[in-house]
């Protein structure tokens, strides 16, 4: 069953957005050489408290992380651990946050230092996606629509979405209908309501679009090994433009060199 937010809702969901963008912007200033991804999951508790929220992520089906940090090949749902960010790593940030009842979604792909020109066009076509996406959120238009302008962007630029995983409705809880997938034909799929709300998500790869599960049971990796990334907007559908409600709009910190 698909939830639609009264303006009351979407009041207090705006809130916990907004606190899941402020804390998304300050751990991707965290991402430096040296970094544990255990330390950017501390950090982001840390920050997490002090708006008064909580891990949206943390004992979901068992996670045992606050947030999900994903490196190189890694598409989602990295278990933060020893591992060190190294120079030339791009690194995805999946953040969730509990607040006054209400979840905020987003997620972020940081490049460590230079790059490799095609993992950093990779990055660019998939937030250029997941505008494309946000701009077919409109009421009237369908869940297709979406999938379909986020799809034809990146097949565009001969990379590849993810199948396996995807987009959804969000609100009271992590997961609510509809399903928003990354590929499909327009036209398609549940119609979109001013009231909505969707985490619109791209997961793209810069090789083939399969996917495997490691050991640890969470971390899901491209099969052939090359780079992913994943960018993800909180959308609200309103009787007009989508309504991103997780933009990011804070002054940031310089972050520390970890040592």
């Amino acid at each position: 069953m698909i939830v639609l937010k009264s303006p009351e809702e979407l009041s207090r969901m705006r809130l916990a957005c907004q606190a899941a963008a402020e804390v998304l912007a300050e751990v991707a200033l965290m991402v430096v050489p040296g970094r544990k991804t255990m330390e950017l999951d501390e950090a982001a508790a840390e920050l997490m408290r002090k708006r008064g929220g909580k891990s949206a992520f943390l004992g979901y089906r068992g996670y045992k992380g606050q947030i999900c940090v994903s490196v190189n090949e890694e598409v989602v749902h990295g278990l933060p651990g020893e591992r060190r960010v190294q120079y030339g790593d791009i690194v995805s940030l999946d953040i969730g946050i509990v607040l006054d009842g209400f979840v905020g979604d987003n997620a972020t792909t940081v490049a460590v230092g230079m790059i490799d020109w095609k993992v950093q066009r990779l990055l660019e076509v998939t937030e250029q996606s997941l505008a494309a996406g946000i701009a077919a959120a409109r009421a009237g238009n369908r869940v297709g629509d979406i999938s379909h302008a986020v799809q034809r962007m990146v097949e565009a630029a001969e990379f590849n979405v993810v199948r396996e995983f995807v987009g959804h409705g969000v609100g009271r809880t992590l997961h609510e209908d509809p399903q928003v997938p990354n590929f499909g034909a327009p036209g398609k799929g549940p119609k979109l309501k001013p009231g909505m709300t969707l985490a619109i998500e791209p997961m793209t790869t810069l090789g083939g679009s399969a996917v495997e599960l490691l050991r640890d049971g969470w971390t899901v990796v491209t099969q052939d090994r090359k780079p992913s990334a994943h960018f993800e907007h909180t959308v609200a559908i309103t009787e007009g433009e989508p309504e991103i409600l997780t933009c990011r709009k804070m002054t940031l910190s310089v972050p520390k060199a970890s040592s």
